[in-house]
């Protein structure tokens, strides 16, 4: 009998794993695919030749997680490209912001704001790592409570309203309502403030990087260390009941709650079911990947120093865009987040060519093809765009799910993070990771701190699942 079984090999999946081997235990991952990864996949979807990241592309917490700094991946293959930049944010009729590395840089790009920017920001990089350990772990005592303290309060603020009141100009509203819409949260929203803080702070510690030869890398260093440190792998392990796990002390998953909630329905309490099968999963996306011919020819040609483009225009037109999608609604000017890894990772398209990765927020299980808006959305701020496309590759909610499961309704970061799920997903336990079964654990994005490549779900899991585990009794029946 194993110590623990893990269910999914995403990167929280493989973060419980390599704590739990680490702490001795005997560990075997089961994954339902043909291969490992998640959302940390490289595919060839477009050409042969063109090799594109299949959901998670570009990946700024991965460096700065606790728990990634942590271990040694550089040892088992995993290579960090560094642009000059993390993020571009096109606007019409003047050059686009970016935020750079440097505070100064970036506040010199912000005209009347460049002041107010760097006031707000310079104090959270006196010890960013410090403040980073606290806003990826779950609710807790904090570390470094004052620092928190500091952080948090303007950061429960709707984005719309707090950067307002803070800046007086378009541009740094702009940067940082792209950097807010990564809560796929209506930006009128409480938290919508700190999650867009948090963003464009990273880009202040690390320049956002893309993983050499692709996302894939991660998955295959996380691999490698497992397996080094005595783990096993399993693919074709499809879980869809109990009867599909092997004998184990401890059952770890790196799901969604509705999974959870089907497999292990025989063996927990019919109310926290109930109270798992309510988890909200939020908007889903609709993706595009593309072959390019060239790099796109953005209209401010500095946006290609950036991993990442932001496109959405002002602070207003993003917010309408996201407001719209929670209210049901395909908005003509989305917010579209656009990823250009060939531009600083050649083995990613034939020479002189490139590739190119593009989302935008759609209402959950949306079937609508966004072809045309998406890419009249890219042509806005890269005139002459169209004509470099080779091949496209459509991903709608239905395809993603179908991909992943864990992508409910289409919906990537593991389920809405607002104030009403935010601490208490995927339900209120003083544990999150832990269930009324002593034996049955989370580990997935729909435990604190939520989405992203940083493997701290996974982490607390394993932490969780240890504890149990020193006091459960030595001879076990199968679950």
């Amino acid at each position: 009998m194993d110590d623990a079984v893990i269910v999914g090999s995403g990167p929280n999946g493989f973060a419980a794993a390599i704590e739990l081997a680490r702490a001795g235990a005997s560990v075997r991952i089961l994954e339902a695919r043909d291969e490992i990864g998640g959302g940390t996949r490289t595919a060839a979807l477009t050409l042969p030749g063109f090799a594109h990241d299949v959901c998670s592309g570009c990946h700024p917490m991965a460096v700065l997680s606790p728990w990634f700094r942590g271990v040694p991946l550089a040892e088992h293959g995993l290579r960090w490209i560094h642009p000059p930049a993390s993020v571009a944010h096109p606007l019409d009729g003047e050059p686009a912001v970016l935020l750079r590395r440097s505070l100064g840089e970036t506040a010199s790009d912000l005209g009347s704001d460049a002041r107010a920017y760097e006031t707000f920001f310079a104090p959270f990089l006196r010890a960013p790592h410090e403040l980073l350990a606290d806003l990826l772990a779950p609710l807790r005592v904090p570390q470094h409570p004052l620092r928190l303290a500091r952080f948090g309060l303007p950061g429960l603020l709707p984005a719309t309203s707090a950067f307002r009141a803070r800046f007086r100009g378009e541009r740094a509203r702009a940067l940082l309502a792209g950097c807010a819409a990564h809560s796929i949260l209506p930006l009128e929203r409480p938290l919508t403030a700190a999650v867009g803080t948090i963003f464009a702070l990273t880009g202040h510690v690390e320049d956002w990087p893309v993983a050499a030869g692709g996302s894939q890398a991660i998955a295959a260093a996380l691999a490698s260390y497992f397996r080094a440190l005595g783990g096993r792998i399993e693919t074709g392990r499809c879980v869809r009941s109990r009867a599909d796990l092997p004998p184990a002390r401890a059952v770890l998953f790196d799901t969604s709650p509705s999974q959870v909630a089907d497999v292990c329905e025989p063996i927990l309490p019919a109310s926290y079911v109930a109270r798992l099968r309510r988890y909200r999963y939020g908007p889903g996306v609709f993706k595009l990947d593309w072959a390019l011919d060239g790099p796109i020819p953005w209209r401010d040609p500095r946006c290609l120093d950036a991993s990442t483009v932001h496109l959405g225009g002002t602070l207003g037109e993003i917010a309408a865009a996201e407001a719209a999608v929670w209210r049901g609604e395909h908005p003509e000017r989305p917010f579209v987040l656009v990823v250009q890894q060939s531009q600083f990772d050649a083995s990613r398209a034939p020479s002189g060519q490139h590739t190119g990765y593009a989302y935008c927020h759609v209402p959950p299980g949306s079937t609508a093809d966004l072809t045309p808006v998406v890419e009249r959305q890219v042509e806005r701020f890269a005139p002459g765009f169209r004509d470099r496309i080779l091949a496209r590759h459509v991903l709608r909610t239905a395809d993603l799910e179908r991909d992943n499961p864990n992508y409910v309704g289409g919906a990537i970061t593991g389920g809405v993070a607002d104030l009403a799920q935010f601490f208490t997903r995927p339900v209120a336990r003083l544990d999150p990771y832990s269930t009324p079964n002593p034996r049955v654990f989370i580990c997935s994005a729909s435990t604190p701190p939520g989405g992203g490549v940083h493997g701290m779900c996974g982490y607390f899991a394993a932490r969780s699942a240890l504890r149990r585990l020193a006091r459960l009794p030595g001879a076990l029946a199968p679950l």
